[in-house]
């Protein structure tokens, strides 16, 4: 399989985590997916490789995949039966995911050594995620060394927040000495969909200011002007912020203090219950949105209450952030929940209508995996749904600067 133009121009993308791997490979003349694929539970007799071709059937198969080398080479290897081997001259660079850049790494770097070093050097404030995204990258250098590895960082986006809203009000000695500040993270995810809303409304980003919500699993909201973030909800880590899947998002911190005394909580069992027993999960037990949406119309009380608090703290950003642009053109709705609840969409801007914001309902329950617009005609604020694409954002970041 060649290029269209005969030219070399794929990148392959890598999102490792801590046991699994995400990859697309992607051909940047026309951006066009040549593949994709999952290699999960890795280290488990159960591992499971899902692997889609464009224009053929998907393949699947299951057995104990060691560790992330064996999944890359088994993904390089599904790859290569597809004609599209990571030998291939055509093959340009590899960008990989990398959750937190801290304030050294402000856009997409070339990998190196030092590069390595540094990230490695963050794992204190990324404990779940930068050891992962670190043995990814190390697996893709030693199968194509001689291939420029690039670094896009979910905290790069944030970056460009001014001081006043990237500080907490704590000691600043103490907190330049630990890095303690608000990062922020889906970045490649608030970036890209600013600019595709922007797009979206026939206008340049730079002229657009614009509250993104990225709601899945794990949730962010971003105040986007004229292309630049300037607030985003999540902060040191991606706890911070929104309800979210199992994350409590926005809680007084003394409430860690009172566990210990109390309860008798280590400081481990309070970072368990925080970031994987608290959110939808810990309000009633389920974090699919569907599930919760089928336990409220069937009268469930927990799942409504669970599902009240949600829309409560997303309205309060949506506020916030409404108060710090000044202006708004546009909110935008993204990822799974964003992309698909219509009942999320319509309840957490119920009530907003003196700001600007509304849904027309019947643009609201249509279902569509393309960017549109929900707002009724004439409305003050767009409102939209813009399917998100990291990846896409990650491997033009990473053809561009291959190509500098």
């Amino acid at each position: 399989m060649t290029t269209s133009g005969g030219t070399a121009s794929r990148v392959l993308v890598l999102n490792s985590g801590s046991s699994s791997v995400k990859y697309q490979l992607l051909d940047m003349d026309g951006d066009v997916r040549l593949a994709t694929g999952l290699v999960e539970r890795i280290g488990e007799s159960s591992s499971r490789l899902a692997h889609t071709p464009r224009g053929g059937p998907a393949r699947e198969r299951t057995g104990r995949i060691a560790d992330h080398d064996q999944a890359l080479k088994a993904a390089a290897g599904e790859l290569a039966a597809d004609g599209l081997g990571l030998d291939s001259p055509e093959l340009v660079a590899i960008g990989h995911r990398v959750v937190h850049g801290g304030l050294r790494f402000t856009e997409p770097t070339v990998i190196t050594g030092e590069v390595l070093e540094e990230i490695e050097r963050l794992v204190p404030v990324a404990p779940l995620h930068n050891p992962a995204n670190i043995t990814g990258i190390r697996t893709a250098r030693s199968l194509r060394p001689d291939l420029p590895q690039v670094a896009v960082f979910d905290t790069a986006f944030h970056t460009t927040m001014p001081e006043y809203a990237a500080r907490y009000a704590i000691d600043v000695e103490t907190a330049d000495a630990h890095r303690i500040r608000r990062y922020g993270f889906h970045g490649t995810s608030h970036a890209y969909v600013a600019r595709r809303t922007a797009g979206l409304l026939g206008r340049a980003p730079e002229d657009v200011n614009t509250i993104v919500l990225h709601l899945g699993n794990g949730a962010s909201a971003s105040a986007v002007a004229g292309g630049r973030c300037v607030d985003t909800s999540m902060g040191l880590t991606p706890l911070e912020g929104l309800v979210m899947g199992t994350r409590s998002g926005d809680i007084d911190p003394a409430v860690t203090f009172h566990l210990g005394r109390v309860a008798g909580m280590s400081v481990d069992e309070v970072d368990v219950l925080l970031n994987k027993k608290s959110g939808l999960v810990g309000l009633c037990g389920d974090n699919d949105m569907r599930e919760i949406r089928r336990r409220v119309d069937e009268g469930d009380e927990r799942a409504a209450l669970a599902f009240d608090i949600y829309i409560h703290r997303l309205k309060k950003y949506i506020g916030a952030y409404s108060a710090v642009l000044g202006r708004v053109d546009a909110l935008v709705f993204t990822a799974g929940v964003g992309e698909n609840s219509a009942p999320v969409r319509e309840a957490a801007l119920a009530g907003l209508e003196g700001f600007g914001l509304a849904v027309d309902p019947e643009r609201n329950a249509v279902r569509s995996g393309e960017p549109r617009l929900i707002s009724p005609d004439g409305a003050r604020v767009a409102v939209a749904v813009v399917p998100t694409d990291e990846e896409l954002e990650i491997a033009r970041q990473t053809f561009a600067l291959a190509h500098n």
